[in-house]
């Protein structure tokens, strides 16, 4: 059995009288009152837009993770080649300084 709770407050839903109709035989055909079908139908509504626009942001976080990722380790490269650089100057001086000695 569905248990009714006090009504707290009206919502007003315009509706064509085949809207209407159709609901009330819905509301029968389950054994509730409208006003609990449609509690439950807004309730349980779910927009079909709004889980697409939070698989695009989801896509778009996905891109661009990737790609920070991706400039990270080009930017670790780039690091890791300029101290290789660095060290075959530094070498290089030493061995400047070494023959000049």
């Amino acid at each position: 059995m569905i248990t009714v709770a006090a009504a707290v407050a009206r919502i007003v839903v315009q509706a064509t009288p085949q809207e209407k109709k159709a609901i009330a035989a819905k509301a029968r055909k389950l054994g509730m009152p409208i006003s609990e079908l449609m509690r439950r139908g807004a309730t349980a509504y779910k927009s079909v837009q709004a889980d697409a626009e939070l698989a695009a942001l989801a896509d778009a976080a996905k891109a661009a993770a990737h790609r920070a990722g991706a400039a990270i380790d080009d930017a670790l490269a780039f690091i890791d080649a300029s101290n290789k650089r660095i060290a075959a100057l530094e070498a290089r001086a030493a061995r400047s300084r070494r023959k000049a000695a």
